[in-house]
């Protein structure tokens, strides 16, 4: 001990502060250590305190998710979409049964007719077709052996077609594949126009197959067209253009700046208007006026 002292008189002034310095800090570390740790583990159960007291909510949302299932509404099965029938539960196979049998023009027109395209298991016809919602036709037709019989569009010869610029709501549902939203559909289109003035604006209506309008054609026909809205495509501004349901914005732009550069518009120019739908200029140039 008297040496260590001896030792520690002998050095200089700096180098026995730097000691002492040295010293100090030896013993702090483990004191420092025991104070983060209890630092910690305040704060550690500070945080299992407020996990445990949420943790009765959270069992309670992971419940509710697994009991969760996705509301369902009546729908027509032969409209099945992939995603649709995988909510439903079908498999890819089953799905892909029924998606070749509408290729070629066919429908199943009853729970039973449902399961014998797709093969589908009894159990899940069972959850199924609750809902399904076949036409009125087809569900006061007259059973045939316990079955109904396939669905053939009627040919155009055997019906009387009606003018589609007169149809109403109800006259629409009466065609195979179309419901209440694409009537709506239908009818907002022929309300900006004024009317149709060819069946062929039909494929402009968003959701409509080509055998729901093949269908259409069998039964109606463009018989009147003296509703249709005119609009003068040389005194029209950008916006009213742009209100024209045949006109983007960057069409109708392009029209006043082809008859500002080059004066009234004819109806052989439309063809030469930048970014005009060529395709329906003879459908269009009846909706104009020159």
């Amino acid at each position: 001990m008297q040496g260590i002292l001896k030792s520690f008189i002998s050095f200089s002034k700096s180098q026995r502060i730097g000691l002492v310095l040295l010293f100090a800090i030896a013993i702090s570390i483990p004191w420092l250590e025991s104070l983060v740790y209890f630092s910690e583990a305040v704060v550690n159960e500070k945080e299992r305190a407020l996990w445990l007291s949420k943790q009765a909510v959270i069992d309670s949302m992971k419940l509710e998710q697994k009991q969760y299932k996705p509301k369902l509404y009546p729908f027509n099965p032969n409209f099945i979409t992939d995603f649709k029938g995988y909510q439903l539960g079908m498999s890819v196979a089953e799905i892909d049964r029924l998606l070749a049998y509408r290729k070629q023009n066919k429908f199943v027109n009853s729970a039973t007719e449902f399961q014998q395209v797709t093969q589908v298991s009894d159990s899940l016809l069972k959850t199924m077709a609750p809902y399904f919602k076949f036409p009125d036709w087809v569900t006061k037709s007259q059973k045939r052996g316990g079955h109904f019989t396939t669905y053939e569009p009627a040919k155009a010869t055997t019906v009387k077609k009606r003018d589609i610029n007169e149809a109403s709501k109800e006259d629409l549902m009466q065609v195979y594949g179309i419901g209440d939203k694409i009537s709506d559909r239908i009818l907002q289109q022929k309300e900006k126009l004024g009317a149709f003035v060819s069946m062929e604006q039909l494929q402009d209506v968003w959701g409509l197959s080509p055998e729901v309008i093949q269908q259409l054609h069998t039964r109606f026909e463009v018989q009147s067209v003296a509703k249709i809205k005119k609009i003068n495509v040389n005194s029209a501004t950008v916006k009213e253009l742009t209100q024209f349901p045949f006109f983007q914005y960057e069409t109708a732009k392009a029209v006043v700046v082809h008859r500002s550069m080059k004066g009234d518009i004819k109806i052989e120019d439309l063809a030469n208007i930048k970014g005009f739908p060529v395709d329906k200029i003879k459908i269009i140039a009846l909706y104009l006026e020159f």
